[in-house]
């Protein structure tokens, strides 16, 4: 059975199940002749095992109570008309029955259900059995804990703001666990002002990252943390001593590896890393970086990013004196990035050129520091090698190890060359890179650090 067939299984699967739930509470409610004598007595169906449905319920442990709370929220997106028993009218008040919540929207014609519709399909008129219905929203409860309702997030369709009794939140699955649970797919959030942090991916492999032994081995350390941390938080019984996550700076010249590494990491643990643009981050408006952190931070958390901040310095830089309001308004944005970099519980790297630039306070809490340098005479050779290998055509004369010898480059100036020389190449209508060309392209990179000045 493919996934998307077993996906589409799990959920008919659940809406029945959902179906026959929302019948016996109303036959419970009006005094019709009930099958059962409570909803709790239905069994939730078994779940195709392949599917990502049945994956996620079992990642989140969810109960069968949970579970029901789940299906009545996805109902909306996946088969609404099954909440349409939901909007008859209360023959006497000539208005909804205010028992089975729900609203109906602007921009939603069907019955949107709330906490109060799990609570009258689970609870029915027992107030016994409510206030276990409201454990199940506890912040501390799987559905929340795991970010899969959006419960602080849901507002009605209509754009209201109104103050709401604690089981009268719209039942609102957050976007990533939307994905998951309908297509199966992973969740990308939008790049842009609302989510400064963009998906970063790299075609390269470890082969092609050069750097010195000892680098790549405290980089090593990075990967063995992602691999094996479990085992030693759990089975080692570390987690009383050690925090879960694991925080590094990388620092060096531009060029030199720091972002290829990041990706290269992602890339052979299975995770994604998401650059953060902090000039994307940083807001003029009182109160509003901190929003765009949490939104990122709140994402990684319950997805499992690397989380990679380039050009740290900007806001893990060195705090200043505060001599004024505005002064005093940007400490407290670094303390409150300091809090949530220190309590995330997966990877975070910070990129910068300079170590001494980064606050002593970050810098106590970092697990590894890591200083990429520029490359020696051997390392630039094996740059040059690897840029200009095959399927690059290139004149045979081309003396990659006096390059090498001779010029002191990084490996992103080397590629900054490579770009150069092919595309003169093909302006010209050479059918191959000239060693002149090569070294015209040296010479623009140099006059970008200010090394010749013609």
């Amino acid at each position: 059975m493919t996934s998307m067939l077993a996906q589409a299984n799990a959920l008919e699967l659940e809406i029945e199940w959902l179906d026959q739930a929302v019948s016996s509470a109303m036959q419970l409610y009006f005094g019709q002749e009930p099958t059962m004598e409570r909803v709790a007595q239905l069994s939730p169906p078994e779940l195709p095992a392949e599917s990502p449905y049945a994956c996620a319920v079992a990642d989140w442990d969810l109960s069968a109570e949970e579970r029901l709370v789940l299906i009545l929220a996805l109902a909306p997106h996946v088969r609404p008309q099954v909440l349409d028993p939901f909007l008859i009218r209360n023959a006497n008040l000539e208005h909804p029955f205010s028992e089975f919540g729900g609203y109906s929207g602007a921009h939603h014609r069907g019955f949107w259900p709330t906490a109060e519709t799990a609570a009258f399909i689970l609870a029915g008129d027992s107030l016994q059995a409510r206030a276990c219905v409201h454990r199940l929203f506890a912040p501390d409860s799987p559905l929340r804990r795991h970010g899969v309702l959006a419960w602080d997030e849901a507002k009605p369709a209509d754009g209201a703001v109104t103050i709401r009794a604690h089981l009268g939140q719209p039942l609102q699955v957050s976007r990533e666990c939307l994905s998951v649970l309908t297509t199966g797919d992973r969740f990308q959030p939008t790049y842009g002002g609302d989510f400064p942090a963009q998906l970063i991916r790299t075609p390269l492999d470890w082969a092609d990252l050069v750097l010195p032994p000892h680098v790549r081995d405290d980089v090593q350390e990075i990967r063995a943390w992602i691999e094996h941390h479990r085992t030693l938080l759990q089975d080692w019984g570390l987690a009383r001593q050690i925090k879960p996550g694991f925080r590094s700076l990388f620092y060096g010249p531009p060029g030199t590896g720091k972002t290829l590494t990041a990706t290269l990491l992602g890339k052979s643990t299975g995770l994604d890393v998401y650059r953060v643009d902090l000039s994307l981050t940083v807001s003029k408006y009182i109160g509003e970086t901190e929003k765009n952190l949490s939104r990122v931070f709140d994402q990684a958390e319950r997805q499992d990013w690397i989380l990679f901040f380039d050009e740290a310095d900007a806001l893990f830089g060195k705090r200043g004196h505060a001599s004024s309001a505005n002064d005093r308004y940007a400490n407290q944005e670094i303390a409150y990035l300091l809090q949530r970099v220190e309590d995330f519980p997966g990877v975070i790297i910070l990129a910068s050129n300079l170590k001494g630039n980064i606050d002593e306070a970050f810098a106590r809490r970092f697990q590894s520091m890591i200083h990429f340098p520029m490359p020696d005479a051997q390392e630039r050779l094996r740059l040059w090698q690897g840029a200009f290998a095959a399927p690059c055509k290139v004149e045979p004369n081309c003396d990659f190890a006096a390059l090498a010898e001779q010029y002191e480059l990084s490996g992103g100036a080397i590629i900054n060359v490579l770009r150069y020389a092919a595309l003169t190449a093909v302006r010209h209508g050479q059918p191959q890179i000239h060693m002149n060309d090569i070294r015209q392209g040296i010479r623009r990179e140099l006059r970008k650090d200010g090394r010749i000045s013609v």
